[in-house]
């Protein structure tokens, strides 16, 4: 699943590890997360909007 969330952790600021905190994953989720090798689960991907205050929409995108 393609995602933004690289292009939002680099604009807080945030290195994987602080992200992975956050948001209660480890750093290897984060990373592959940000290398759409993994797909998050809905819970993960709410913690993930409601963390940059966004709409799941904006942050996530199928790749069909």
């Amino acid at each position: 699943m393609k995602n933004r969330l690289k292009v939002l952790r680099a604009e807080k600021n945030y290195a994987q590890a602080d992200l992975a905190e956050l948001l209660a994953v480890s750093r290897q989720t984060v990373n592959a997360l940000e290398k759409w090798k993994f797909d998050p689960s809905l819970p993960l991907a709410f913690r993930i909007a409601k963390l940059f205050e966004l709409p799941i929409e904006e942050i996530f995108e199928d790749e069909e």
